[in-house]
């Protein structure tokens, strides 16, 4: 595996994604926020990584437009139901 200062990995046997900071021949020096926003730092052997895969920052946009559209048809669905309790 060739990594690079800035790639995104994780350990091979999980846990949280972390961003390597240094790599050096069989050791990679990586950074991680832990559950309470701590700040870790650990050189770990390259055996035990493997490559984080992480949503692209487009799959993003279009998790937002999806719920945008959850959200529109939510309204909708309440709208209609007022709708009926008034005709009743």
């Amino acid at each position: 595996m060739d990594l690079k200062p800035g790639d995104v990995v994780i350990l091979k046997s999980g846990g949280h994604p972390m961003t390597v900071a240094e790599v050096h021949d069989d050791a990679v020096a990586c950074l991680w926020m832990g559950g309470e926003g701590d700040l870790f730092r650990e050189t770990l052997p390259l055996i035990a990584l493997e490559s984080a895969d992480i949503a692209e920052p487009d799959d993003e946009e279009d998790d937002e437009e999806n719920e945008e559209d959850e959200d529109e048809d939510e309204d909708h669905d309440e709208k209609a139901s007022r709708k009926k309790r008034k005709a009743a």
